[in-house]
């Protein structure tokens, strides 16, 4: 992976990610504004999210974001490589663990699950994703996969085969 952020390369293979390999991305800041634009999009204004004076007597004490626009921003977060990412196929396990806060950074911590190759060209890539606050406590938490190009399988198989990984077929 790029330790710069703009990509993931994982592990230098441009043909197969590797079992294990971990990235950390950087931090996104959720704001007020942040809350509002996606109420707006999204026609979801229930008042944990709009009502300051109604939030602060409930469970949190304070509007909170909304689950799926942390998810969203995670999925923002993580910097998939166009040459390789055809395209997100699924999101699975997905779990709410903490409330964002308007000033809370999110990040996204992510870990290659799994690599089942799919034909000569494509694999699809199960990813583990953590999505941290800015005390490292886990916010949200999924698995996504992602249909993945230029994985021939007798790469996947090489590559993971030398990284002590093996291919889920």
């Amino acid at each position: 992976m790029s330790a710069n952020g703009t990509t993931i390369e994982i592990a230098g293979q441009a043909e197969a990610p590797v079992l294990g390999t971990e990235h950390t991305t950087r931090g996104r800041t959720i704001t007020e504004a942040d809350l509002v634009s996606f109420s707006a999009l999204t026609g979801d204004w229930h008042p944990q999210h709009a009502d300051a004076e109604w939030a602060a007597g409930g469970r949190f004490g304070e509007r909170v974001a909304h689950g799926m626009l942390v998810l969203s921003y995670a999925v923002g977060l993580v910097p998939f490589d166009p040459e390789r990412v055809v395209a997100l196929r699924g999101l699975d396990s997905v779990a709410f663990k903490r409330p964002v806060a308007i000033g809370d950074t999110i990040r996204v911590h992510t870990r290659v699950d799994a690599v089942r190759p799919l034909d000569d060209e494509h694999a699809l890539v199960t990813f583990a994703w953590r999505v941290l606050n800015q005390h490292d406590r886990v916010v949200a938490r999924a698995r996504v996969e992602a249909l993945w190009r230029g994985a021939a399988p007798e790469a996947l198989e090489r590559d993971l085969e030398l990284a002590g990984g093996e291919v889920l077929l």
